[in-house]
């Protein structure tokens, strides 16, 4: 799950489409995202083709009228969920990516590219049991995020994408500038240059 990097957005990839007039609701991935399965990078999820195929035909999107980005809908309710107010879509029974309809609707196919192979990233993971939300570990140090995000971070390194949109997208939210900088590390990301002190402006 990234945030809304500033500046210029890198264009997505041409094939990478995305229905963003669809109604709040569940719809099946590819009705979202037509074509995903077919993009390079999607062979990158999982290394069986029978993995993916059923990956791409069994995850759904559900798409909230809540102002957020993304997450995999956890498949009962996380201990730490109700002491932040936090009230999750929940889908005991099969895969689900949550999607707020204002990112789908309004942000960059960049950061939707980048976003939704993050996400499915993490699908994959808790099917071979990954525990999504490791008691005890803060966000920049979980095992499952740093493979996220070097997924879609070297893949938006291929595509050109310049580092400082790239320290943009990692700046989310709920993590500290101290974190921020542990996770640029973690993902292959240069941290900005210092300023010099004194420097001319």
């Amino acid at each position: 799950m990234g945030s809304k990097a500033a500046g210029a957005d890198p264009p997505a990839p041409a094939e990478f489409e995305i229905a963003r007039g669809l109604p709040v609701g569940r719809h099946p991935l590819l009705a979202v995202f037509p074509g995903l399965d077919r993009l390079p990078l999607a062979s990158k999820l999982a290394e069986d083709p029978a993995e993916r195929a059923q990956l791409f035909a069994e995850t759904s999107i559900e798409v909230v009228d809540q102002d957020m980005w993304m997450y995999v809908a956890p498949q009962a309710m996380p201990p730490f969920a109700r002491r932040r107010g936090w009230k999750p879509v929940i889908t005991p029974e099969h895969d689900c990516v949550v999607v707020g309809v204002g990112h789908l609707r309004e942000s960059a196919a960049m950061i939707l590219y980048l976003d939704i192979f993050h996400e499915l990233r993490h699908v994959v993971q808790r099917r071979h049991g990954a525990n999504l939300w490791e008691p005890g570990v803060s966000y920049v140090e979980r095992a499952t995020e740093i493979d996220a995000y070097r997924l879609v971070i070297e893949e938006a390194q291929r595509l050109g994408v310049e580092a400082s949109y790239l320290r943009e997208y990692l700046k989310v939210e709920w993590i500290t500038q101290a974190e921020h900088l542990q996770l640029l590390q973690a993902v292959g990301v240069p941290p900005p240059a210092p300023t010099r002190k004194g420097a001319r402006r």
